[in-house]
């Protein structure tokens, strides 16, 4: 089977009966990683707003990928994208395979010619942590683990803005957001391994530098992060759900300050709807809570956590406050 026939396969597509409606309607976005978490909740959002969105990832139906959960797939987030109001396209892409991001490329410009908002969420090495990263040094970190937390984090991503930044500059106002974990101001503090450091800040650094290269083109490039992320997996780890994730402070006190995915997905769809984004915020790194407190949004339950300020102060300053100071 060939690289085309592989992207098309278990694709699901959903078309309205009427033009969709929001402040992105008519416009194109795919969400690079779109599986579960951010990207699904972005991707989400999106649809809500009006875009036709494209999603993809390597778990899905007939597949999972080596995170090894099969209770999100990039269908069923093409589906929510949907229901949400936009269009969802599902296309399974493993983006770290030049041949099927080109099919995807090739899909995309057949079917709309252009590209508007590029949202660069992959990730997918979050079962190389607890093993291979967390409270090791990087000599002890079995090499084969380190290389592939660099392609999972940074590899992928170059990859992926390489191929799809054509298809982008053909938009009359680009847009790409590079996901990671932490902000520049963060991330200034080593993040516990040298593989797990070089790869949440290498997006910091892409949108960096294509901001510079977008400029031309009244394009946007901006890395953004989460706080504390209330992601599927997260509250897996801690067996709670999202109506009784507060349970799981007595695990973990820092997850007071947790935000659900919907939150980094709201402030992002308000800077892609934002005229003035290219002024405000190209070639810079920002999180959900600085973002949150620019446009007025808040989390679903009416929050406006800002996590990164909470460890930055607390956690690590010592400044007396707590999780609900920074809410």
């Amino acid at each position: 089977m060939n690289s085309d026939s592989i992207t098309r396969q278990n694709t699901q597509t959903t078309a309205h009966t009427s033009p969709a409606r929001g402040p992105l309607a008519g416009r194109v976005a795919l969400v690079a990683g779109a599986t579960r978490g951010a990207g699904r909740a972005q991707a989400v959002e999106l649809g809500r707003a009006g875009a036709t969105v494209y999603v993809t990832g390597r778990t899905t139906r007939a597949q999972a990928s080596e995170v090894g959960r099969t209770t999100e797939t990039i269908e069923e987030t093409a589906e929510l994208v949907t229901a949400a109001g936009g269009t969802g396209i599902a296309v399974p892409t493993d983006h770290l395979d030049e041949a099927q991001v080109r099919a995807l490329v090739e899909r995309i410009d057949q079917e709309h010619g252009r590209l508007d908002i590029l949202v660069n969420d992959l990730w997918g090495g979050e079962h190389l942590l607890a093993t291979s990263v967390f409270g090791k040094k990087s000599w002890e970190t079995p090499l084969a683990d380190g290389l592939r937390i660099l392609e999972l984090g940074a590899r992928s991503h170059v990859i992926t803005a390489a191929l799809l930044l054509p298809l982008l500059i053909r938009s009359d106002a680009p847009l790409h957001v590079e996901v990671t974990d932490g902000t520049a101001h963060s991330n200034r503090r080593y993040r516990e391994n040298m593989y797990y450091d070089l790869a949440k800040n290498a997006p910091i650094r892409l949108a960096f530098g294509l901001g510079h290269e977008l400029a031309e083109y009244g394009g946007t490039a901006v890395a953004v992060s989460p706080g504390f992320l209330r992601s599927e997996q997260m509250l897996s780890h801690f067996g709670v759900t999202e109506e009784n994730w507060r349970d799981a402070i007595a695990q973990e006190p820092t997850f007071a300050i947790a935000e659900s995915p919907r939150y980094l997905a709201r402030a992002v769809v308000a800077l892609a709807a934002d005229p003035d984004r290219a002024k405000r915020w190209n070639g810079k790194s920002t999180s959900s809570g600085e973002l949150a407190r620019a446009y007025g949004v808040t989390d679903v339950d009416g929050s406006r956590p800002d996590a990164w300020a909470y460890f930055e102060e607390v956690v690590y300053g010592g400044k007396e406050g707590s999780p609900e100071d920074y809410r």
